[in-house]
């Protein structure tokens, strides 16, 4: 078993359409589902994933949440709500009620605000509830995670996408390792190894595993090997490599590591983040 923490699933041809991808992105703007990710990942041995929403639409929430019921691919779902609606709290209990819903992706504008009461209030709300939060961070905003993890002891939080740090192959940005040092004294934040592709500076991005060896050393000796987590960011990913370049990349880093290590990232780290569906 080996869990991807980190897809996006859509279908352009409902008679809704998306609002996410536009239909000018050609690669990304297609029919993805659970089947076309099996195509990908289950060549690399992943076997499930948890699916992060992007749509903004309250009601795609349900939708995934209604193909997930059917197709035990998918352990969990990370919704996609907006803090400043009235009907947050009212979604949020009610989704909740669906196993399968283990959290929400908040962005930078709660990072941005995260001083005041209103909007702890908002993230309490996922713990209150044992639900985790996904954050859209950047390098300068770990600082910040900090803070709301010190806050908010009993709320789970994942980074997404390496905090989106600049990879160049060399030492990576001291604001970030700074950053991750920050959250390193918080038992209740993860970093998930996902977006790195994304974020190389070389594009297409480099299939060497050694070109992202500094960026992956810096979140292993800060954050060690219970605190990382395997995502793909597919079919986003497919921008800069292909699926199986982003397995391989991250399976020749943590393979090295050890096999216990190995089976932290790929399974047990995104289970105590996430507390998935036991299959």
């Amino acid at each position: 078993m080996i869990v991807d923490t980190h897809t996006h699933f859509y279908d352009p041809t409902r008679p809704q359409g998306i609002p996410w991808p536009p239909k000018d992105n050609e690669l990304l703007h297609r029919t993805v589902l659970p089947a076309n990710f099996r195509d990908v990942a289950n060549p690399c041995g992943v076997t499930n994933t948890v699916v992060v929403e992007a749509s903004v639409w309250v009601e795609d929430n349900d939708w995934i949440l209604d193909i997930a019921k059917d197709d035990p691919t998918i352990v969990g779902f990370v919704g996609n709500l907006d803090t400043e609606d009235p009907d947050y709290v009212s979604n949020l209990d009610r989704l909740s009620q669906n196993a399968l819903f283990r959290g929400v992706r908040l962005r930078r504008k709660e990072l941005q605000s995260a001083d005041s009461e209103a909007t702890l209030a908002d993230m309490k709300a996922l713990a209150d509830r044992d639900l985790e939060m996904d954050l859209l961070a950047q390098p300068g905003d770990l600082v910040t995670v900090a803070s709301i993890a010190s806050r908010l002891p009993d709320l789970r939080i994942v980074c997404n996408h390496v905090a989106h740090v600049l990879i160049t192959g060399e030492k990576p940005d001291p604001e970030w390792v700074a950053g991750l040092n920050a959250i390193a004294a918080h038992e209740n934040v993860y970093m998930k190894v996902s977006g790195f592709v994304e974020r190389a500076e070389l594009q297409p991005a480099p299939t060497d595993p050694a070109y992202y060896k500094a960026t992956f050393d810096a979140m292993w000796d800060t954050l060690g090997e219970d605190r990382l987590v395997y995502g793909s960011n597919w079919p986003v990913c497919e921008r800069a490599g292909s699926y199986e370049t982003v397995f391989a990349i991250a399976d020749a880093f943590f393979s090295d590591k050890g096999d216990e290590a190995k089976q932290k990232y790929f399974v047990e780290n995104g289970k105590r983040a996430y507390k998935w569906v036991e299959l």
